[in-house]
């Protein structure tokens, strides 16, 4: 946990010192007397606004419940928010130095979180679990300790709840199948026999399909792409807490670089794929061409979350490797050292049973 705390938004009733949010009891807790201090936990229904909100709206969003101030790493180019008055000497992301103050930290507040359930010993118990069984990694790094610089962050994400209304037209082909009479030379004569031949249909089909979308959730953030986030497995949403400051207090977090309005082109596209999918099903039939779905989209709202991940990076032989671990569940992804030695002899094997098995099939039709 990011223990950095020169502003103190939370004092210890007792001491005075700072407290901050404790993975284990999921209260704050004092860093100098130890005292703890529930919060007010509410999980429920997030509210939802809508993606056409005017200025005015978007205005009263932007209250975070304490003064945030935004830090931009020269390095990486990631973002983050942290309290105003508190400092910070290197970048979440990437461990550089070079991080400055920026002068802009408006971001609209998140509406609901996630907290941290995953402590620091538990993420790096979790990532040496994780390297023990991958299958080409060099053997000493299996074995040895990796030194990770290990640091807290909540992700920003959208998600978005729409309602679609989709019309549709095709060409639906059904297989047929028919014994048609043919000919063969076999040892130098000609003798006829039967075979079945499939033969395709057509139709023209049309229609519509209803569909509501809740909780598309879209990485809002400019740093990881998403399929480094999807690695990390799906976070459990029904846990969603109601956002309090009080859960920041210790923790960074990212500032979203992903717009709402390119969070919700993102959106779409993945909507668009799950109706694509689910109106074949409904037209069903052997072979689909000229599929033509024209959607459109109402009641589109939006919120802001932030979910829990811990960041790491670390030096293997001189080069820069990164790994992330989901602060709910502890599921790891990232990037490790490859051992070569042990891919070629993977490739070998794979191409010696395919020499096997080909010479096996050459050998039984002679």
């Amino acid at each position: 946990m990011n223990t950095q705390t020169s502003a103190i938004r939370f004092p210890c009733e007792s001491c005075a010192g700072p407290m901050v949010f404790d993975t284990e009891s999921q209260n704050l807790k004092c860093l100098y007397c130890g005292e703890e201090q529930a919060i007010d936990a509410v999980i429920e229904q997030p509210q939802e606004y809508s993606l056409n909100c005017g200025d005015e709206d978007l205005e009263s969003l932007h209250d975070w419940g304490t003064e945030q101030q935004a830090i931009h790493c020269e390095t990486c180019g990631g973002e983050t928010l942290i309290p105003a008055g508190q400092t910070t000497s290197q970048c979440v992301f990437c461990g550089s130095p070079k991080v400055l103050q920026q002068n802009e930290s408006r971001s609209i507040r998140p509406e609901s979180i996630i907290p941290f359930q995953i402590s620091r010993d538990e993420a790096l118990s979790s990532f040496a679990t994780w390297k023990k069984k991958r299958w080409f990694l060099p053997n000493t790094f299996k074995k040895q300790n990796v030194s990770s610089q290990l640091n807290s962050i909540y992700i920003p994400y959208w998600t978005y709840d729409t309602e679609t209304y989709s019309v549709y037209s095709a060409e639906v082909g059904i297989y047929h199948y028919r014994t048609v009479t043919r000919t063969r030379v076999v040892n130098g004569k000609t003798e006829t026999y039967t075979d079945t031949q499939r033969y395709t249909v057509w139709h023209s089909t049309r229609g519509d399909y209803n569909r509501s979308f809740d909780d598309i959730l879209i990485p809002a953030s400019g740093h990881y792409d998403s399929n480094l986030l999807d690695k990390l497995g799906n976070f459990n949403l029904k846990e969603l807490h109601v956002y309090r400051p009080e859960y920041l207090s210790g923790y960074t977090s990212e500032r979203y670089s992903v717009s709402r309005e390119k969070g919700w082109k993102a959106a779409q596209h993945e909507a668009d794929g799950h109706i694509k999918s689910e109106v074949r099903n409904i037209i069903g039939g052997d072979e689909i061409r000229n599929l033509n779905i024209r959607t459109s989209y109402d009641d589109v709202t939006y919120k802001h979350l932030l979910l829990p991940v811990w960041n790491a990076n670390y030096i293997y032989k001189s080069k820069p490797y990164y790994y992330m671990v989901n602060g709910q569940t502890g599921k790891v992804s990232g990037h490790v050292p490859r051992s070569a030695i042990k891919i070629t002899l993977f490739t070998l094997g794979c191409l010696g049973i395919a020499v096997a098995i080909a010479l096996f099939f050459i050998y039984n039709q002679q």
